[in-house]
């Protein structure tokens, strides 16, 4: 029986983050998954700049012929736009198809035995049982195998503080995009995000808390954005997710840790799932090190506690229309105040700020 450091359950972003991340540390590392690259998921494609810097810290280099620039977020409503740049770095829209393959490919670079193709069918303490190959010993097992993690399960890591759901589709059209902005549009009971992927082309993700909503029967309620679509072709078939807020009550145990969206995840709105995912790898690797999971459980609570406040700002005008209908208005004419809200979002601002910056735009919602 093959005996290694550490093995991944898991061979997406996550996975093979935490895969290059923990190589580094001398670990001899294996990552398995059921499939093989390029593994597609519907998400927004837009890396934030904390994203970016972390998928550089990697390794990771992305080509500039297969990726876009963006510089900031706009909100879009009806008779209502804002937006607001960044306020140092851009983020980087990439195709999750381009992102997983090159991310295997550090990997693979980085000496992680990849496994793909193959199942984990169970663990019995420090024994992997995997589907055609022989099991695999191992001193520490992460679990980065997504929402419904059955390394979650088998660890008894599957008690969660809080649970709920949105769903999520996704398809690419072929068209330039209008705009240096990911571009949110709010409408009653969903969202369309717009994030620009190549040169030549764009990816609409929808986001719902109904499953049985499409892009078909939710884009004609954005006329200006069918209008920009134009007769765009449409280059990828639709293809759906559940977006999970989940908080679990721990992230390891024993010889087992948790990453990813198997470890907690917060809301597709906010669009930090893999900015998360690729500190969580650095900061698990870092916690390998020193053979001490209780490090990683620490910084894991820290790296989620600006994305899940956040996302829970924003997912409350998604959940209160009327809140909706005041607050955009009250951001667009205040747009200082945007801009501050996304320096906070994407870590430049400390999110005490909030307390301030929640306070003027309760203002300024009453006095509009």
């Amino acid at each position: 029986m093959k005996s290694v450091d550490v093995f991944v359950a898991g061979g997406g972003p996550a996975g093979l983050a935490a895969g290059i991340a923990v190589r580094r540390k001398g670990f001899e590392v294996v990552v398995a998954d059921a499939l093989r690259p390029p593994i597609d998921k519907a998400c927004g494609e837009g890396l934030m700049p904390n994203a970016v810097r972390a998928i550089d810290e990697l390794g990771v280099s992305i080509p500039a012929e297969h990726s876009a620039r963006f510089r900031g977020i706009r909100f879009t409503a009806p008779g209502i736009e804002v937006e607001a740049d960044f306020p140092s770095e851009s983020g980087l829209g990439v195709r999750r198809t381009t992102l997983h393959s090159l991310l295997a490919e550090q990997a693979e670079r980085s000496g992680v035995q990849l496994l793909w193709d193959t199942t984990v069918r169970g663990i019995d303490d420090d024994v992997v049982s995997l589907s055609g190959a022989e099991a695999v010993r191992s001193r520490w097992i992460v679990g980065a195998d997504g929402s419904s993690s059955r390394v979650r399960k088998w660890a008894g890591l599957d008690a969660a503080a809080r649970f709920s759901r949105r769903f999520a589709f996704r398809r690419h059209y072929g068209r330039p995009p209008w705009t240096h902005c990911i571009e949110i549009w709010w409408g009653a009971g969903c969202q369309i995000y717009v994030t620009p992927v190549t040169a030549d082309s764009v990816g609409i993700a929808l986001m719902s808390r109904d499953s049985r909503l499409r892009l078909d029967d939710a884009l004609p309620r954005f006329p200006e954005l069918m209008g920009r679509l134009g007769g765009a072709e449409i280059i990828t078939t639709e293809r759906g997710a559940v977006s999970a807020t989940r908080r679990l009550r721990r992230v390891q145990r024993g010889r087992f840790a948790l990453i990813g969206d198997a470890s907690g995840s917060v809301d597709a709105i906010t669009g930090e799932g893999l900015s998360l995912a690729f500190q969580q790898a650095m900061s698990l690797a870092d916690a390998l090190a020193t053979g001490d999971l209780a490090d990683y459980e620490s910084e894991h609570r820290r790296i989620l506690r600006r994305p899940r406040f956040m996302g829970d700002f924003m997912l409350l005008l998604d959940r209160f229309p009327v809140l909706q209908r005041r607050a955009l208005p009250a951001l667009a004419a205040n747009p200082r105040l945007f801009e501050q809200l996304l320096a906070m979002h994407v870590g430049e601002l400390p999110i005490r700020h909030f307390a301030g910056a929640s306070a003027a735009l309760g203002w300024q919602i009453l006095a509009g």
